[in-house]
């Protein structure tokens, strides 16, 4: 099977590309070229800008693929970019993530004072958002509710849709671990999570399971049309995510719970609303058969490492703040 893939360099692309090729799939990638796909020696490699999309179609059609693997679904490619490959691709695969439900909105505040929270875990049918994205900012300027609600359902062109979680995992640009290592690493005695988000539980999911779900909704004809949660089984608390992670640095000092109100600003749960935000992945276990091929021991761990070796910043961190905190709730 020839697998078009766009994007596909950056931190979920590579491992995904690396596993369709070892699933035995002929991968092509288009890209702008500013990073080449670290593992997918194997896949070719067709550079163009995705502002100009509209002017590389014709080659990208040529290729004939039978699946179009979309990565970045939110660059405009002269609309849609999968949709111009109706009546040549067999079907399409795009990513969104988690934000597109309700609950989503309803932890960062947007749907109102007086929301109530979703139950948990959500499924592929729980609620949407209904107002616009909370992510939206000047450098992501998309709505993959908007994205979704585009590609569903064309009869032309069957599209899967892959709603993924938080990822952790090396080459993580965001780098979500590092202010929990950095400190484990300093030898902190202790860690402050605020009261508010201490207990909540957020769907997560290390980069190269995420990947191995996005390559097998691609090979999967049986995947085409569906809509499918890729999320980790038992999400841990904050609390209890802080102390895996702490496994991994062999870090065993406290996990300290402080009430809101005795912390600074920047050291306060940002979300509006205690809110849990995870799901059921049945769905794509249960049609597919999918399962993590890595543990979430093995995961942290490789995490771990990579974020040491490629920390954000080299300065020290100030943890005057923090100190003082401790001595309020300790007093």
């Amino acid at each position: 099977m020839r697998v078009l893939v766009l994007g596909g360099t950056r931190f979920v692309g590579p491992p995904t590309v690396q596993r369709l090729l070892d699933l035995g799939h002929e991968v092509v990638l288009f890209h702008r070229g500013h990073s080449e796909s670290r593992p997918a020696g194997q896949a070719d490699h067709i550079h163009g800008d995705f502002t100009n999309f509209a002017e590389n179609l014709p080659k990208l059609l040529d290729l004939s693929p039978d699946v179009v693997l979309d990565t970045v679904p939110y660059i405009d490619k002269a609309g849609h970019g999968v949709l111009h490959f109706a009546g040549v691709a067999e079907r399409a695969v795009i990513v969104t993530s988690l934000d597109v439900y309700r609950a989503f909105a309803i932890a960062w505040g947007i749907e109102g004072e007086r929301a109530m929270a979703e139950p948990m875990p959500l499924t592929e049918d729980s609620p949407l958002r209904a107002g616009p994205s909370p992510d939206l900012s000047s450098d992501i300027d998309f709505d993959n509710v908007d994205i979704e609600r585009a590609l569903l359902d064309r009869s032309e062109l069957p599209v899967t849709v892959l709603r993924l979680p938080m990822i952790y995992g090396p080459n993580d640009a965001q780098h979500r671990l590092f202010n929990y290592v950095r400190r484990m690493d300093d030898r902190r005695e202790a860690i402050i999570l605020d009261e508010a988000r201490a207990p909540l539980r957020w769907s997560r999911g290390y980069v190269e399971n995420v990947a191995a779900a996005i390559a097998l909704a691609g090979a999967d004809p049986r995947s085409a049309g569906r809509i499918y949660n890729v999320a980790a089984p038992e999400p841990p608390t904050e609390a209890e995510w802080v102390r895996l992670i702490g496994k991994a640095c062999d870090w065993t000092g406290e996990i300290v719970v402080a009430c809101s109100e005795l912390l600074p600003p920047s050291m306060r749960s940002p979300l509006a609303v205690r809110q849990d935000l995870f799901v059921s992945s049945e769905r794509i276990r249960a049609e597919l058969g999918y399962t993590e091929r890595v543990t979430l021991e093995e995961g942290l761990l490789r995490t771990v490492a990579w974020t040491r070796a490629n920390p954000p910043t080299d300065e020290p961190l100030d943890y005057s703040m923090e100190d003082r905190v401790l001595a309020g709730v300790t007093a």
